[in-house]
């Protein structure tokens, strides 16, 4: 028996683009105030990562070995923006899925693959940092690693991605029944597997390598502290605030979700209202805003180009 809050369509294996009813829904009120959510994240997501777009094309200053990955970060976003938060935006404000069989399993495909290559990125730029940081070699700028890194983590997200379509658990509504995503209500072995594996390699691993690095981090700026107060005591707040934010960010934007997912999948039937796997969702897609902000509104360098950026205009009008 499946639960009637995570997955809306109870008894539905997307086998037909006709579901049964659900047991339990959001009312219409609901689901107007899902849309307003899904429509400021969309919003706010599209024009932030954007603008990191444009900074990086108008800036060669920019265009540094290690903001391929923040790069990397904000194309990842702006296409969960463009392909999956349209979709359930859309959805909300009809209060049902518009886009049939095919369309979920898209929506549930593309979700995935390019949140995983965010949360990917987020840790394979907390090691980069690190190692950059702890390990005090000058060197060339080498777009090398970092273009391997791009590259690694879209292989790694679409091999933990496809599975899915091809058998290994699947696709299927979820929340308010106005989004798809792993049918974490299947009961087989074979999904427990694969959602086991998934929460390991794709949720946990990142975790554990942010923490790590940061702390690794933190700590040594700490040691160096006691030898250069002056310069190291500003540089261990900053990086303090960064691992804090960091942290607190990632946690909150994902973790919920994946406690929610994993009460869904091994918890007792009907354990999830639908209000409690809605507030989650939403959660996991405001990342695609607060991401840009974290990695490239709080550098110093991308906010002077920005500046001097939002100032061509004004001087256009003044010659003009």
């Amino acid at each position: 028996m499946l639960p009637s809050g995570l997955v809306s369509f109870a008894g539905c294996r997307l086998t037909s683009c006709r579901c049964n009813p659900p047991q339990e829904r959001l009312s219409r009120g609901g689901h107007r105030v899902v849309s307003v959510f899904l429509g400021c994240i969309m919003v706010l997501g599209l024009l932030n990562n954007l603008l990191v777009l444009v900074l990086f094309c108008r800036f060669r200053t920019l265009r540094t070995p290690v903001n391929m990955l923040l790069l990397n970060i904000s194309v990842s976003d702006m296409l969960v923006c463009l392909c999956g938060t349209t979709l359930s935006f859309a959805s909300s404000l009809r209060g049902r899925w518009l886009y049939g069989r095919h369309g979920c399993l898209w929506y549930g495909f593309i979700n995935s693959c390019f949140g995983i290559v965010s949360l990917i990125s987020l840790a394979v730029l907390s090691y980069d940092r690190y190692s950059t940081l702890m390990v005090c070699n000058k060197r060339a700028p080498d777009y090398r690693r970092p273009l391997l890194a791009v590259g690694g983590s879209w292989l790694y997200s679409v091999g933990w991605t496809v599975p899915p379509l091809l058998g290994w658990s699947s696709y299927g509504p979820e929340g308010a029944g106005t989004s798809c995503s792993v049918t974490w209500t299947d009961r087989t072995s074979r999904s427990h597997s694969y959602i086991i594996c998934l929460f390991i390699f794709c949720l946990g691993l990142p975790v554990l390598v942010m923490v790590y690095c940061y702390g690794r981090l933190l700590y040594a700026v700490k040691q160096v502290g006691h030898i250069r107060r002056s310069a190291a005591r500003h540089r261990e707040f900053h990086i303090l605030f960064m691992v804090i934010t960091t942290v607190v960010c990632y946690l909150l934007c994902w973790m919920p979700y994946g406690v929610v997912a994993m009460m869904a999948t091994f918890g007792q039937p009907g354990l999830i209202s639908p209000v409690a796997s809605v507030i989650p969702s939403i959660l996991a897609k405001s990342s695609t805003v607060i991401n840009p902000i974290i990695y490239i509104l709080m550098n110093k360098q991308v906010m002077s180009d920005s500046q001097t950026f939002s100032h061509i205009p004004r001087m256009a009008m003044k010659v003009s």
